[in-house]
């Protein structure tokens, strides 16, 4: 597994017409990576520590209370979870693990707020929800849920913070009374072309692996991570909010006037990132996109972008490998 403090690639060539660097891998392979950048826009998000029995629990509430949260572009809200936490890094002394959920306003975070703990958190056997964020705004979920007490439920105090606890068949349910809230980032990502399906895939896992074991503070909202199905905004054919991106198809390839799929590329993977940071956010391109280079079967990596105009927030490739500032225009015709 890679350092996060190392960068295992080697640059060996730009070609200024095509807009591609050409990086030399740990395995002596050469990868083509576009000089462009992952465009990123402002969600909403929180962040809720669930404590369990045991790890077990823990993760089945986090995996349960994370589902259909993918895209915002379709489902009710983009999460997943981040990492797990040690029992004596929790309020209460349990394992844990931390989620992200994010949304596109403070309103309809706190709906999913309240729907997911609810509904996922408070019927998962031995659970409790905590605050797992400091942010710039305090949403009102345990008081709300408390509710759900019907006058039986009671204040108390756990690891110094305020909660309530809500009788339920099993004893009690534990849940922190207010819920940090803060305009955070989303919408990282980096494409991942391959020669093959197979090692498509393992270059991703090895991103995803990377990131989870090495950056704090940031998600990957599909599934395991990965995404297959990158879309484009709206559809030429139908009324839809997002369709197929046929230019990152490789069946599509011969036929698609804008493909960016190279010749011997059979199959594209994309790594979709949120976080809570910028910063976080960028570590996390770094590490991932050196991993995936660093893969067998790797050809190209890329990045999605509406020139700029989809939102505030930028990441560069030639950052995440490594490159200079103003790159130097070498023949690579021996390189590929």
């Amino acid at each position: 597994m890679l350092s996060p403090n190392t960068n295992k690639l080697e640059i060996i060539g730009y070609d200024d017409k095509e807009k591609i660097f050409f990086v030399k891998s740990a395995a002596k392979q050469t990868v083509e990576v576009s000089d462009t950048f992952a465009e990123m826009f402002p969600l909403w998000v929180g962040r809720v520590l669930i404590t369990a029995q045991n790890e077990k629990w823990a993760q089945i509430a986090g995996n349960i209370t994370t589902g259909f949260a993918t895209s915002v572009i379709a489902a009710s809200a983009e999460a997943s979870i981040e990492r797990m936490v040690p029992a004596d890094q929790t309020p209460d002394k349990r394992p844990g693990v931390l989620i992200q959920i994010y949304n596109r306003d403070r309103f309809e975070l706190k709906g999913q707020l309240l729907g997911r703990i609810g509904q996922c958190v408070m019927t998962c056997p031995s659970t409790a929800a905590f605050n797992g964020l400091l942010g710039k705004r305090t949403l009102n979920i345990g008081s709300s849920l408390r509710y759900f007490g019907d006058g039986f439920q009671k204040k108390t105090i756990i690891g110094g913070r305020k909660c309530w606890k809500i009788p339920v068949m099993e004893g009690n349910f534990i849940v922190e009374d207010g819920f940090g809230a803060m305009e955070a980032v989303a919408g990282g990502n980096f494409m991942i072309f391959a020669k093959t399906q197979p090692e498509a895939l393992a270059a991703s896992e090895a991103a995803v692996d990377a990131i989870r074991q090495h950056v704090p503070d940031v998600i990957m909202p599909f599934p395991g991570g990965i995404c297959r199905s990158g879309s484009k905004a709206g559809s030429a054919k139908y009324k839809l909010k997002a369709s197929t991106n046929e230019d990152y198809c490789p069946t599509l390839r011969t036929i698609a006037p804008n493909t960016v799929v190279p010749e011997n590329a059979t199959s594209v993977f994309e790594i979709v990132l949120n976080g809570l940071t910028l910063e976080a956010v960028n570590k996390a391109m770094q590490i991932g996109v050196t991993a995936s280079i660093n893969s067998p079967g790797v050809i190209k990596i890329s990045a999605g972008n509406y020139g700029g105009k989809l939102g505030p927030f930028k990441s560069y490739l030639k950052d995440a490998i490594g490159a200079p500032t103003t790159p130097t225009t070498t023949d690579t015709t021996s390189t590929h």
